[in-house]
């Protein structure tokens, strides 16, 4: 059995361990040190290593089922009950990722639920506010994810409050139906995962005060498609006022896709289904909805739309015309992001998956792009699939990361960059996809994707400076509280010497962009015009 096999079937048996359901308490019978009074219920936390933690507490007012699928999110009204919020709620519908363990926790389309960590015990000033967005590809994940468990993060951190929610994927959360024949009373499905975390994040800034969060102070950050989504929502209207910071992990605005494009996947889908309206599509059970879904549409087809309305039709120009300009932003990506595709397939799976994904950007370019695609590809050394996995990561992650920082800095907005370079030690994984987040998270222990652990003075230096932007606006860190003693100066994004942050094992510095070549100016960063797909 391999590695990444053996800590699935090691994180089944913790969350067998786990899994429960919250119920109404009615008796009175309850620890009042551990009850936080919110405006939809008061709700009692479980306490453990110092950190008190509340999980699957609903950020809605009703769950999006029956005749609310494919509908906006509903808020929240007052409620006076009192409730247990000791179990994660429901995993989000979905085929694969978190859905592997979907006998011990279950799924559901009611699984608008978050979660929140706080130390025991409280200083007199409001915490800064971290809300993490997990990724998986807007198709797979949740906060179930135990690398993602929040509790050693905050024991840690006791300065901060950590809290992580869920949204609607798949086709349940990004499926365009407007332009079907019955469709019109579904205007926002193309964009509705989003919204839901719009609505999580206006359930935070209304509640988190009474957790001893600031609602002033919040930071909003993701991976993968965590990381897209906190690259979009800063081009939401009005969300500027749920969050001042941003840390984007592997994504960016690029992972989106146009209306035409939702026509056809819709299109797909529903031909695939027999269907020809949202009627017929409503009498289809949703697994076989999401199960088809994910076994016709290939990755990036469950995507966010760039539909003109809740997000604007070019996502690059709005940070160039400053939409962000007064949001902080850190963001970054791993040194060899899509060779974790390549370490969960082999060479023999992925290499016509890449290839498959080149003859369609290919298909998109002018003859004289090709023709410097292909000059890529001439000069790329190697085997085959590592230079398809190279040229993937430049136009789906490399060159995204720089286009948006130089836009946000065109526009007046401060950014700062980092390239995360630390190895795996799985087999063709290097410094992949998600490598850090195990480390981020504090959960050394789940090793399916690093393989081992990280120096440690290195991975708490790392959460150190993401703290340290939650709350101040700046990672850099001081000799005084820099793990190993030593300051960490982080410069700001510019466009004249664009110094990035390089995180090396055991050495931490500042290079020019230059210097570490993310980014192929001339034959690849040209490809963010087309977004990824």
């Amino acid at each position: 059995m391999s590695e990444m096999n053996v800590g699935i079937e090691e994180a089944k048996k913790r969350m067998q361990a786990l899994y429960g359901e919250n119920r109404k308490i009615t008796d009175g019978n309850y620890d009042k040190s551990l009850a936080v009074k919110c405006i939809n219920g008061t709700f009692v936390g479980k306490k453990a290593d110092d950190v008190i933690a509340f999980k699957g507490i609903p950020f809605v007012g009703k769950q999006p089922v029956d005749d609310l699928r494919w509908k906006a999110p509903v808020d929240v009204t007052p409620d006076d009950g009192v409730y247990e919020a000791y179990y994660f709620g429901k995993v989000p519908c979905q085929v694969g990722g978190v859905a592997q363990m979907g006998s011990l926790y279950p799924q559901g389309e009611d699984c608008l639920h978050l979660n929140i960590w706080k130390a025991d015990k409280d200083g007199a000033e409001k915490k800064p506010v971290m809300v993490w967005i997990h990724g998986g590809a807007y198709e797979i994940g949740g906060t179930t994810e135990p690398r993602e468990e929040g509790t050693s993060f905050v024991h840690e951190n006791p300065e901060i409050i950590l809290v992580t929610i869920e949204y609607r994927l798949n086709a349940l959360g990004f499926l365009r139906l407007s332009h079907l024949p019955d469709g019109a009373d579904y205007p926002d499905a193309q964009n509705l995962g989003l919204m839901d975390q719009m609505m999580a994040l206006k359930w935070v800034n209304e509640n988190i005060a009474g957790f001893g969060g600031d609602p002033d102070n919040v930071t909003i950050f993701g991976q993968s498609a965590g990381g897209g989504s906190v690259s979009l929502l800063p081009l939401v209207e009005g969300s500027h006022k749920y969050f001042k910071r941003v840390i984007a992990q592997s994504g960016s605005p690029a992972f989106c896709r146009s209306t035409e494009q939702s026509i056809e996947c819709t299109n797909t889908l529903i031909e695939a289904l027999g269907c020809k309206t949202v009627a017929e599509l409503k009498n289809v059970d949703v697994d076989k909805i999401v199960q088809t879904a994910s076994a016709l549409l290939m990755m990036p087809i469950t995507t966010p739309e760039r539909d003109g309305k809740f997000l604007p039709l070019e996502g690059f120009d709005a940070y160039e015309k400053g939409a962000a300009k007064d949001i902080d932003i850190m963001q970054g990506c791993t040194k060899d992001e899509t060779a974790y595709f390549l370490a969960a397939g082999g060479s023999e799976m992925f290499i016509p998956w890449a290839e498959n994904c080149k003859a369609e950007k290919l298909a998109q370019c002018t003859e004289e792009e090709k023709a410097l695609i292909e000059s890529y590809f001439e000069n790329g050394q190697g085997e085959d699939y590592e230079i398809l996995s190279r040229f993937l990561d430049q136009y789906w992650f490399n060159a995204p990361l720089i286009r948006t920082a130089e836009n946000q800095v065109k526009a007046g907005g401060k950014t700062y960059v980092y390239y995360f370079r630390v190895e795996s030690s799985v087999p063709m994984m290097k410094s992949g996809h998600a490598v850090e987040l195990s480390e981020l998270f504090n959960h050394a222990e789940e090793t399916f994707v690093t393989g081992r652990e990280f120096d440690k003075t290195f991975s708490k230096t790392m959460r150190k400076m993401w703290v340290q932007f939650a709350k101040t606006g700046n990672p850099s860190l001081s000799a005084e509280i820099s793990p190993d003693g030593k300051a960490k100066e982080w410069p700001l994004y510019d466009l004249t010497d664009k110094y990035v942050m390089v995180f090396d094992e055991f050495d931490i510095r500042a290079e020019k962009e230059a210097a570490m070549n993310i980014v192929d100016w001339d034959r690849t960063y040209f490809m963010t015009k087309y977004y990824v797909r």
